[in-house]
């Protein structure tokens, strides 16, 4: 029996505003995934004249695919020096397992001339039907999302629930984690979602707004806490957090993705991205205090509504973490 390993690795190009993914797969009898160097002059992250980078394995999941295991990486220069497109080493930094993440991803699963699952007739009827819709006049994609989900549970990714969203061929999942393995969760789930759409013949769109008009952007509401939040909380711990990341609006949404003030206009859902704000159960605030909070004497979380669907976890958490300690 061949003592081969399949590892599949995975990093963030340089690509701006938002990095892609990329991986390539290393066959190896080694039992642990080893560091391995890559052409970064065909990523955005080197020129060819010192073309060499360098990934760094910094989490390993069981692959449900097709290799043995799936390897989450972070990327050095070739001198050994942390990449300036490495945003998850600053929030590595300041991030412990203390603080808890749950990221609602939305996205849209689109054809291959780009238009979204279910408009290829044309634009559908309005909206009001498709969020957590049943039956085919109501739903596109659903088989996609299920094995999407099953595959992340396979992986050990903590998905805490999935639904069809408010337009047609859109669809978000939960995911949960902690510390800065959350981000690293988010970002393998978000590749096991291109791998199986794949497989389907379909595309993964996360643009803020890709449907202009009176449809529902896509965002990736980040729900979070802190040891004190869930346990010793109080309403001036709560409203005294809300008001350090209002101080700092203007950083948070340069952090929470590109062409996010396309999605918060005030409307569907949205505060206006020129101001900030927050309220109890209000999905038309920057940050939603809970229900659950506060029916918990004020031991909870908080959700901050603002991150845009393409917005990278690492920076999300660094933010919100720098902000609050």
């Amino acid at each position: 029996m061949s003592e081969t390993k399949i590892y599949e690795y995975v990093w963030l190009d340089g690509y701006q505003p938002e990095p892609s993914i990329r991986s390539k797969i290393k066959t190896t009898t080694d039992d642990t995934p080893p560091e391995w160097s890559f052409d970064g002059s065909s990523t955005q992250q080197a020129e060819g004249a010192s073309s060499d980078c360098l990934l760094l394995p910094v989490n390993t999941y069981d692959c449900p695919l097709f290799a043995d295991y799936l390897v989450m990486c972070q990327v050095e220069t070739g001198e050994h020096e942390t990449h300036p497109s490495n945003t998850r080493a600053a929030a590595e930094k300041i991030l412990s397992d203390e603080w808890w993440f749950g990221f609602e991803q939305e996205y849209f699963f689109t054809n291959k001339d780009g238009s979204p699952l279910g408009w290829e007739d044309g634009t559908p009827r309005p909206q009001g039907d498709y969020y957590c819709g049943v039956g085919a006049d109501n739903v596109q994609g659903r088989e996609i999302s299920e094995a999407h989900l099953e595959a992340c549970i396979d992986a050990g990714i903590e998905l805490t629930g999935t639904n069809a969203e408010v337009a047609l061929g859109q669809w978000e999942y939960q995911c949960f984690g902690k510390g800065v393995k959350a981000g690293d969760d988010l970002w393998i789930s978000r590749y096991l979602l291109y791998k199986i759409a794949e497989d389907f013949g379909v595309g993964v769109n996360l643009h803020p707004k890709p449907k202009s008009g009176d449809w529902n952007g896509s965002g990736m509401h980040t729900n979070f806490s802190n040891e004190e939040m869930r346990t010793n909380g109080s309403e001036n711990l709560f409203t005294s957090m809300c008001e350090k990341l209002g101080e700092v609006h203007e950083e948070g949404i340069a952090n929470y993705g590109s062409d996010n003030d396309q999605r918060l206009t005030g409307l569907h859902e949205t505060q206006n991205i020129s101001e900030f704000s927050y309220g109890i159960s209000d999905r038309g605030a920057s940050i939603r205090i809970p229900i659950y909070t506060l029916e918990h004497d004020w031991n909870g979380y908080l959700e901050d509504r603002r991150p845009a669907s393409n917005a990278d976890p690492y920076k999300i958490i660094a933010h919100i973490v720098g902000t609050l300690t």
